[in-house]
Parts: C-alpha cells; structure tokens; sequence
C-alpha cells in the first residue's frame, strides 16, 4: 500500500523541481529521514519477494509511463498488479533511491541510465535482480529482472550432446560460443547452464565479466571469478583484455556491445582460450552479418576471416509461449565446420542456413525446426510457430507437411 510519508513529502516538495533536482531534493530528505528511507527500502523488498512468489520474470514502476502501477511481467504477460496500490511518482523515486550508493546515485544523475545488481537473502539462499534506474519525463523508473536461483543443465535446456561438448572445455579447449536472442529470451539463463557444466567438468580457471553481475557461480572444479562492469573493471573491452593476464582457460563475456568489444573477443579466442559472449540477434546468419557489419568496409574481410577462424557454436534462441500459458525455449543451432568456415569467408552466408537444416546428426536445427517440434509433441500452437518462425514460408511448409 501506498507509503506512510507519501503525503507529507508530496507537500514539501517545490512543484519546480523535475530531473536530477529532484532526486537531488529526496535523497537529502530521505538522509534527513532514515525511518522514511527503511519503509521504501522494505517496499521494494516486499515487491521482489512478490516476483520471485509469481515467478515473473520483470518487475516495472515509476514514472508518468507506469500509470501509478507496479507492472510485472508473468510468463511473458506484462501486467500492472494492481492489488500492490497506487504510488505517486514520488514515492517511487524514494523507493528506488533508498537502495542506491553515493556512487550509484551520481552515475544516475550524470548519465540518466544505472544498471546494477541487486541481492538480499530469502531462506538462506541469495535472490538476486538485475536493475535499471532510467528517466521518463523528467521522472526515475526502473525495471529489476529476477535472476533465477535454478541454474538449468544442458540436458533441461534441450541442448543437443554434440553441441554441448563443444561448449565444454574437457571436450574442445578454445572457440567462441555465441548465445543470441533479443532482450528477454533468456540467454542470461543459458549462458549461467554453460558456465556451471564447465565449473563441475574442468580443472580451470574461469572469468566472468558482467554489466551487472547476475547469477554467482561457486568455484567447484574451476577457479570462478567474476567482474563487474563499472565496480572492478573499467569495461567489457578492458575486462577481456586484462583476463588475458589472469591466466584463464575461459573468459565470459557477458554482451558484445560495440566493435571494440567485439575484436577484442575475437582476439582473445584467436590467441587460444574459449570464449563465451552473447549479442542481440535473432538467428545464426543474422549474428554473423551483424559482427561483420560493425566494421568499417575496409576491416570486414580481415574481420569475416577471423570470425570463421575462431566461431565454434551459435546459438540463437526465443521464450515461446505453450498453449497451457508459460514458456518454452525454441533455438537454433549452428556448430561450425570446414563448410560453414568456408561459406563465411567466400561470403556465401545464405549457405549456411541449408546446413542447420541437414545437421541434425551434429546437434544442429534451424528454429522453424525446433518451432515444428514443439508444434508435433503438443507443446506450442501452430498459429505460436508462424508468429515466432524467422523464415514463415519455410514454418509454413514445414506445417503443412505434419
């Protein structure tokens, strides 16, 4: 329900003050008021807590754009849950407020966006959040996605064998593995299932660079550390490079967001370590076009060659949702071999999906495969698989083929 101090503060607060004045005015008022600042900071405990009983993915407030709502989103649904109460965009503030640093809050005012990470502990285990702190209308809001405490196995995600000893260290000892998809389809939650067969696998030393850290892996077989993005290294691009140093057998890198970022993982796989990175495209070609694409003209051979060189596993993936209203991963998969590396550097990138559809016997698919699998087993709607297909002609031949 809507905080004790609501009131009080809305009529203390000079109408003129939006932006930065403003958070600058609350966090003053909530130092000068540290009962005030524990009931926010217990409000956004009680709604996390809420997430993870829902099991929703994302929770959403603040702002002129939340309605007053706390949003969240279940099995792929976003919907305000009204029976939380109403919360003046004030409020809101203060709650997001009260759990940041003094170095938090500056980053927020100076560059207008703050991701971090978020924990507390349920039960004896830690609950972990992805937070973002942004601006709308002058206004802070902010999305924390839950991270999950269950980290899958290889075999529950439905990751072929052949493609999952390609990404086990014990079985190939350098390449770089690409999990891609758009915001939400869970690479975070495949990246974390990789990353812990190779931690009880493999005598090594694994390094984990995050923007912000989510799941925190226990070292068990493996040496485990992980670095954060703005808190113990400077970016993705020094963190690879200063892994290099660190003696690694595999350097996890959690987004190639830029070109820079993107030849430095390049090159740290190229110099004979295993590499694990993930990129927001939605299919196999699409992620090779996109590395290539990010470079000047005049790079893109040297980039096209390098990429084929070191490229050992793509794996493109969508959350689908199944007709008894939660959700399911469909991929596609594209382990690459001598054909593969060479349609890459002869440009012939069209080829390469034909592959996936004959290499089913090395784990490969292509989605509109994996989609007509769900489709067959009674697990998604046909009308799901053509939403959700990338290639909808080849979705629809493969349906009306069933």
């Amino acid at each position: 329900m809507p905080l004790s101090f609501g009131e009080n503060l809305k009529s203390l607060v000079p109408d003129i003050y939006f932006g930065s004045e403003l958070l600058g005015f609350l966090d003053k008022w909530l130092q000068d008021n540290p009962q005030a600042a524990q009931e926010a900071k217990e409000t956004l405990h009680g709604w996390l807590l809420k997430t993870r009983e829902l099991k929703a993915s994302d929770i959403d407030f603040g702002a002129p754009g939340s309605n007053n709502w706390v949003w969240m989103r279940v099995y792929g649904n976003k919907k305000p849950q009204k029976e939380l109460g109403e919360y003046s965009h004030l409020e809101t503030a203060s709650i997001i407020l009260s759990w940041l640093s003094p170095k938090q809050k500056q980053t927020l005012v100076e560059k207008k966006s703050l991701d971090f990470s978020l924990a507390f502990d349920v039960d004896g285990e830690q609950a972990r959040f992805r937070g973002t702190a942004y601006f709308d209308r002058s206004y802070v809001a902010a999305n924390f996605r839950r991270i999950n405490d269950k980290i899958y196995t290889m075999e529950g995600l439905g990751i072929p064998r052949p493609i999952a000893d390609r990404m086990n260290l014990k079985t190939e000892k350098i390449g770089l593995v690409l999990i891609t998809g758009i915001t939400g389809s869970g690479k975070s939650t495949t990246l974390d299932a990789i990353i812990d067969m190779n931690n009880r696998d493999n005598n090594a030393h694994i390094v984990i660079i995050g923007h912000p850290i989510e799941h925190v892996h226990k070292s068990k077989l493996s040496l485990v550390r992980h670095r954060e993005v703005g808190v113990d290294v400077m970016s993705f691009e020094h963190g690879a490079i200063e892994a290099l140093r660190q003696d690694p057998d595999i350097i996890v890198v959690g987004e190639m967001r830029d070109p820079r970022t993107i030849a430095t993982v390049l090159e740290i796989t190229d110099s004979g370590h295993k590499a694990f990175t993930t990129l927001h495209t939605s299919s196999a070609i699409d992620s090779i076009h996109r590395i290539v694409a990010e470079f000047p003209p005049e790079e893109q051979e040297r980039i096209r060659n390098r990429l084929a060189d070191v490229l050992s596993v793509t794996m493109s993936q969508k959350l689908v949702p199944t007709i008894d209203g939660k959700l399911v991963l469909a991929k596609e998969i594209l382990s690459v071999d001598a054909s593969v590396q060479a349609a890459i550097r002869n440009k012939n990138i069209g080829e390469v999906y034909q592959m996936m559809v004959e290499g089913k016997r090395y784990g490969m698919c292509t989605l509109e495969q994996d989609l007509h699998d769900l489709y067959k087993r009674g697990v998604i709607t046909n009308k799901t698989a053509m939403n959700y297909a990338n290639n909808k002609k080849r979705m629809l031949q493969l349906i009306s083929m069933s």
